[in-house]
């Protein structure tokens, strides 16, 4: 899916989510993928690892009714990383990107902590830099694309009244993810938010 067709759909969700939503709370934050090693690799999938690096996530959600509500996340590798291609020594750029949209509960335990917990789905984007450099207009990546469940959960720690900081764990299960190792990855990471609204 196209980064600008996320967008809008995120866009619809949060404006329709907004005019009804009891609290906002949008993050920021940094963490890293972790997946199976090549030396794990099956049968079924090539010894080529997807994790890795440093990954920045953005994410959104609005709590609705009684602690639930509708949650959206991106996440994407910040450098490229090398693709070794099967059964050949040569390597081509690729960066993988993580979108998922969730039902969330966050109870309120106090004022200063809330946990939460998410599943949903969503995709994963992967793109393959085949060329080095080409001109305007010109696209110089292909895209493999895949279905995923997404399952996730997190510990919001409030510095002041709306700002929070937050670690947090994802499992991506990736559907047909045969060009690397695992059909399975995680993400582990912090963020730092703020809510508005009924916190």
């Amino acid at each position: 899916m196209k980064k600008g067709t996320l967008l809008v759909i995120f866009s619809i969700a949060a404006l329709l989510g907004a005019g009804h939503a009891q609290q906002m709370d949008a993050a920021f934050g940094f963490g890293t993928i972790h997946a199976t090693s090549a030396s794990q690799a099956s049968s079924s999938y090539t010894p080529q690892s997807i994790g890795g690096g440093l990954t920045p996530s953005i994410s959104a959600d609005f709590l609705l009714r009684h602690n639930f509500g509708i949650n959206g996340e991106l996440s994407w590798r910040a450098s490229r990383n090398e693709y070794v291609i099967p059964l050949t020594t040569q390597t081509i750029p690729f960066r993988p990107f993580f979108y998922d949209f969730n039902a969330i509960w966050v109870p309120r335990v106090t004022e200063r902590f809330s946990p939460e917990v998410m599943a949903g789905i969503g995709g994963e984007n992967t793109r393959f830099y085949v060329a080095q450099s080409c001109g305007s207009g010109c696209q110089n990546y292909a895209t493999s694309n895949h279905f995923l469940g997404h399952v996730g959960g997190g510990l919001r720690f409030y510095v002041t009244r709306n700002l929070f900081v937050r670690p947090e764990a994802h499992l991506y299960l990736v559907h047909n993810n045969n060009e690397f190792s695992s059909p399975y990855a995680t993400r582990f990471g912090a963020s730092i938010g703020y809510t508005l609204g009924g916190h």
